[in-house]
């Protein structure tokens, strides 16, 4: 089906007025996009990242406006039509968009990613290209974890590595991406966690895909720092290789649980680390007993890989 895409330009002193007058007048679903809530989401958040792409911020620079769709159809322009004329005071800009425009445009700047020396990582709805490299097939959903990011990049890089043979924990899981890697490369069985609550089922979902089962994979919500369940249940299992690509503020508050969860032999790589607070996060890992053996970076991005 086609769509007419409405687009209101406003400003916040007015967004929740105008939001009210589109209510009223039938209008029972829309979108807003407003530079000033998005500072402010940004500014209450930043525990959770050290960066945020400034393309992302350039774009985001002056807007505040209301989105809504109608059909695009003779009915469709009739009612934009009835809105237009009782709205005298606004401009309702329309332009036409296609189902499958929602659907389907943002897989286009995906592409095949190779990473280190040995894996592909291929988008689930491209086909697989011919190559030797280990192919870990990944549809992120609405998960971070694509294999584009340095941090991403330097932890599979390590898992080549360090994970044949080895039990692994992904403590911040997001996708899937690095326990899914680290299988493929010889790990015998991986366990995820992630905070979002999406994470489990988008991390199996890619799994599958992978043609691993939840015998060699597991995937949970929960916080290990507040659940004290979960923390206990990973620290029971041991793992010889224990991964984190997050950011420094949360590398730092998890070092010191990170060596309850290891073997004895065990490795620690994080990732995530903006330059910067790489001297800061060191400290945090060797004063929570993790001994840094090597010391990685790329694109302004840094990542230690730690004995226990």
């Amino acid at each position: 089906m086609n769509w007419l895409e409405i687009t209101v330009n406003t400003s916040h002193e007015k967004l929740d007025p105008l939001t009210a007058r589109l209510t009223a007048l039938g209008v029972d679903g829309f979108i807003t996009e407003d530079e000033a809530d998005v500072k402010e989401f940004l500014e209450n958040n930043k525990k959770y990242w050290d960066y945020v792409d400034d393309a992302f911020l350039k774009r985001m620079s002056g807007v505040c406006r209301v989105k809504f769709y109608l059909e695009d159809s003779d009915s469709g322009r009739s009612e934009l039509a009835r809105l237009s004329a009782a709205m005298p005071e606004c401009e309702l800009h329309a332009r036409s968009v296609r189902d499958e425009d929602w659907e389907n445009n943002w897989k286009e700047y995906y592409k095949p990613i190779e990473v280190g020396r040995k894996l592909v990582i291929v988008p689930r709805w491209l086909d697989v290209p011919d190559t030797d490299r280990v192919k870990l097939r990944l549809d992120p959903g609405l998960i971070f974890g694509t294999g584009a990011h340095a941090t991403t990049q330097l932890c599979l890089a390590g898992i080549e590595e360090y994970a044949p043979g080895r039990r692994v924990l992904d403590l911040g899981c997001g996708s899937g991406i690095l326990a899914i890697g680290a299988l493929l490369l010889g790990a015998d069985r991986a366990v995820g966690v992630d905070i979002d609550d999406k994470a489990p089922a988008v991390v199996m979902e890619n799994a599958a895909c992978n043609g691993i089962g939840p015998d060699r994979l597991a995937a949970f919500s929960g916080d290990v720092l507040s659940d004290r369940a979960l923390s206990r249940r990973l620290a029971g299992e041991k793992f010889g290789l224990v991964l984190m690509n997050i950011v420094a503020d949360v590398i730092i508050a998890l070092s010191p649980k990170v060596p309850d969860f290891m073997t004895a032999d065990g490795t620690f790589i994080c990732s995530g680390v903006i330059e910067g607070r790489q001297d800061e996060v060191r400290a945090a890992l060797e004063s929570a007993g993790l001994a840094v053996r090597e010391h990685r970076q790329k694109d302004g991005w840094h990542a230690y890989i730690c004995g226990a």
